[in-house]
């Protein structure tokens, strides 16, 4: 890691340019926070990606290790420019810490191209064998002017109803 200071504050030379770093602890980064123009050119490329979850208690069959999820996904293009969904890649998690990854082509057989403000829906599902688990990942996302960018996924819980874990 390189710091450099160009007359207070403090920036980090990073792989994708100079990142501004708003808090120390003791040397380590707490918050950083990309240029104004980077964050201005970022925001041209960008879809917010938002997500419900449902057990699925008919599909599961818990006794031979079998919780079926279902989650809903909402994709918005809250860029300023079109952009077609590629491609996604899904990280899953049960709760023995076994990890399976998904890639593939589109969504739900759909490739959708979003105009600015426009979204895309859609459900599918995923089989744990535990009670309660994770999914993240992205999205691989081609702008119409040629731009290739990635739309991540954050973290969300595939847990059975009232329980704890």
């Amino acid at each position: 890691m390189e710091f450099v200071s160009w007359n207070n504050p403090l920036f980090y030379l990073g792989a994708h340019g100079r990142v501004r770093l708003t808090k120390w602890h003791r040397g380590t980064v707490i918050v950083a926070q990309k240029s104004i123009r980077q964050r201005n050119q970022m925001a041209a490329y960008e879809f917010t990606v938002s997500v419900r979850t449902q057990y699925l208690e008919k599909q599961s069959d818990p006794e031979h290790g079998s919780f079926v999820f279902a989650y809903s996904i909402t994709i918005r293009n809250t860029g300023q420019v079109a952009a077609q969904l590629i491609s996604r890649h899904w990280v899953i998690k049960d709760a023995n810490d076994k990890v399976e990854e998904v890639k593939g082509l589109g969504v739900v057989g759909h490739q959708p191209l979003l105009q600015p403000g426009q979204q895309f829906e859609y459900t599918s599902g995923t089989s744990l064998k535990t009670p309660h688990g994770t999914m993240s990942g992205s999205y691989f996302c081609v702008a119409e002017d040629g731009t290739r960018f990635e739309a991540p996924i954050a973290e969300f819980v595939l847990s059975l109803p009232r329980t704890l874990h």
